[in-house]
């Protein structure tokens, strides 16, 4: 397994990010003991260090206490370990039947969250953060969870401009923690691609995370022009949600919409899955392996993120990335227009 330099921060990262979500219960309990199975298998399939993705929302901090105590039960010291924290929720006492800050989204959990993003607000969900991982694991990758979110939520422009005064300063607070040596890089990561660089392009960042934005099925010209940029510069790129997902792979999710296959505005994405897996069985080539290679094709990414709550999808996740694509099915799914053809990547 090769791995690249991650920007500039001396850091070097493996093709594959583990996401974690999955540890803080995402739809659903999962017994503690596949939980710390799930961690032992991305150390027995991934060489060190292993990279690890998480956040304060995941499960309400479940995700960083279970990743803290799995190490520590596992003998995994700091140095085989790069874990990225994405902050700006902290864990609150649960108050009500269920958590309220995504209703139906997390199960079996004892705590709620709540969104703190300014300098103090990071601060403490940094702190956070630290001391639910344990003093061995302190994240060295840092970011603001979803700004773009966040900015969404904006009641008015002014009310945006004042959002992201509170991002500015958020950012302000990681990098500090740079600068006093306590993280290792600062980053982005959000679902549309705009936010980041409207960020990228006022703060000094080493890192990206693109979701939903750089994939097989949507890959536009404006943004990789953009992501060209970050390479040149020297801005480490992460792609995420390679998978549109779910869909790309067979699921009914869509960028977290259910699509309906009798919608006039849904049945071309229908039409364009049936083409890709029809391409996929003529080539031999496996639908999760395509989109994992092309999310890793464009100069700068250094790795994809997956999530899986399966122990033994693990060990795909590490071959998808591995895998070796024929430039003939490239060529096949420029033919069939179902990627650009002026995608100068593969093919």
């Amino acid at each position: 397994m090769t791995y690249k330099d991650f920007g500039r921060t001396g850091l070097k990262l493996p093709p594959v990010i583990f996401g974690t979500s999955c540890l803080g219960n995402l739809y659903q309990a999962i017994p503690e003991s596949v939980k710390l199975e799930t961690i032992q298998e991305m150390f027995r399939h991934v060489p060190a260090p292993v990279a690890l993705d998480s956040a304060g929302k995941y499960g309400a901090g479940l995700a960083l206490e279970v990743i803290g105590r799995s190490l520590r039960e596992l003998g995994i010291p700091g140095e085989r370990v790069v874990i990225s924290n994405k902050l700006g929720w902290r864990r609150v006492p649960l108050q009500t039947p269920e958590p309220t800050f995504e209703p139906g989204v997390w199960a079996g959990l004892a705590n709620d969250a709540v969104q703190d993003i300014s300098y103090e607000g990071i601060l403490r969900c940094w702190e956070e953060g630290c001391r639910l991982l344990g003093e061995d694991h302190a994240p060295q990758l840092v970011s603001v969870h979803d700004p773009d979110e966040y900015l969404a939520g904006a009641a008015s422009p002014e009310d945006r401009r004042k959002r992201l005064g509170d991002i500015t300063e958020a950012y302000r607070a990681l990098l500090e923690l740079k600068r006093k040596g306590k993280a290792k890089a600062v980053g982005v990561g959000a679902k549309d691609w705009r936010v980041i660089r409207e960020l990228a392009d006022n703060l000094p960042l080493d890192w990206v995370m693109l979701a939903n934005s750089l994939t097989v099925y949507a890959h536009p010209a404006e943004l990789l022009e953009f992501m060209d940029g970050l390479n040149r510069r020297g801005v480490a790129i992460i792609n995420s949600a390679v998978f549109n997902a779910g869909f790309l792979t067979g699921g009914d999710y869509f960028n977290y919409r259910k699509l309906d296959p009798r919608a006039a505005a849904d049945r071309p994405i229908f039409e364009w899955r049936e083409k890709f897996f029809a391409l996929c069985r003529r080539h031999e080539v496996s639908p999760a392996n395509a989109c994992v290679r092309f999310g890793l094709s464009p100069p700068g990414v250094v790795s994809v993120a997956l999530n899986t709550s399966r122990p033994e999808r693990i060990r795909d996740n590490v071959a998808a990335v591995r895998a070796v694509i024929p430039s003939e099915f490239w060529k096949a799914l420029k033919a069939a227009g179902l990627i650009a053809a002026e995608y100068p990547y593969v093919g």
